[in-house]
């Protein structure tokens, strides 16, 4: 069953109406129902393509969450080969809402990495719902050393609300954490891309997103908090997520323009939700562009590279 967004609920209606008139003569043969199921899949197409031509950031916001959109499990399972995953910080615990280990990407041998928010209530309990504990950013620490000491490029995939500020996380280390995952990042000698497919909250993004090169699907977000977070410490109401989403400049189409991520991921009509196999492999297009920009770079340019881009990040304006 198709989940609809709150901004939907017209297109909800049209292909309601359409998939029910199907059902009905599917149950008596005699009714021909083709030409009015035909109509209104005509102006569904139209519908969604104007809603999706008018998106403001609060409803990308809602895309970038939405329930049925690609993970990075959809992901690694569609775009790498020969996945073997590695778990634990060799510390503490293993973390789910982390998944990492060594693949194959279009028979070049990589480190993969991502935040897995989970499908199902069980799953997403299970996975934290993408936000990770200290032993996550410490397991990614260990994978992004294990790629540098084997020459091997790291591909992450980020969709998560932020890190997880619980107060186990905090007596663990958890900002710690964060902070040698992003230290990781700017020392690592190999190349590293990174794709934001959901969302992209704060630091617990960054320790992820601190790469050569970023790219965003089409519909996902990325900021240093969430709509409502902001709303509520701005304006102490919650509920003034719409403006706050928009003070964040928190889509591809601003991040581009600011120079934060360097390439927009195209997301078929109706979002990522709609199509998801077209959508994973426009982002494995996207990650081999990234891949062959960065090849024959040694670990000095390639260092250099990702700090360059992290100083002159905000440099540039929206006009």
């Amino acid at each position: 069953m198709r989940h609809y967004l709150d901004f939907e609920k017209g297109l909800a209606e049209l292909e309601g109406k359409a998939a029910e008139l199907r059902a009905l003569a599917a149950r008596n043969p005699a009714m021909d129902v083709r030409d009015e199921a035909a109509q209104l899949d005509a102006k569904s197409r139209k519908m969604l393509g104007e809603l999706y031509a008018t998106l403001d950031p609060w409803a990308k916001c809602q895309i970038a969450r939405h329930p049925d959109r690609p993970r990075a499990l959809d992901m690694i399972e569609a775009l790498f080969d020969e996945f073997t995953p590695l778990a634990g910080d060799r510390a503490f615990a293993e973390d789910a809402a982390v998944v990492g280990g060594l693949a194959r990407f279009q028979d070049r041998p990589v480190v993969v990495l991502g935040h897995e928010k989970g499908r199902d209530t069980r799953s997403r309990l299970t996975r934290n719902f993408g936000m990770a504990r200290p032993e996550g950013y410490r397991k990614a620490v260990r994978l992004m050393r294990l790629a540098d000491k084997f020459g091997l490029a790291v591909i992450t995939l980020i969709d998560t609300p932020g890190a997880y500020p619980g107060k186990g996380a905090e007596e663990r280390g958890q900002a710690e954490a964060i902070a040698r995952a992003t230290e990781a990042c700017l020392a690592l000698g190999q190349p590293l891309v990174s794709v934001v497919i959901g969302e992209g909250g704060s630091g617990g993004a960054v320790a992820f997103a601190t790469a050569n090169r970023v790219a965003m699907l089409e519909h996902a977000v990325y900021s240093v908090i969430s709509p409502e977070g902001c709303a509520s410490i701005l304006w102490k109401d919650a509920d003034k997520m719409r403006e706050a989403a928009a003070a964040l400049r928190l889509t591809a189409q601003d991040l581009m323009k600011l120079g934060v991520i360097d390439r927009i991921v195209p997301e078929p009509l109706g979002g990522a939700q709609r199509a998801p196999l077209e959508a994973i492999a426009e982002t494995g297009r996207a990650v081999a562009a990234m891949l062959a920009d960065l090849d024959g770079k040694d670990a000095a340019a390639l260092r250099a590279d990702r700090r360059r881009k992290y100083l002159e990040m905000g440099r540039k304006t929206l006009g």
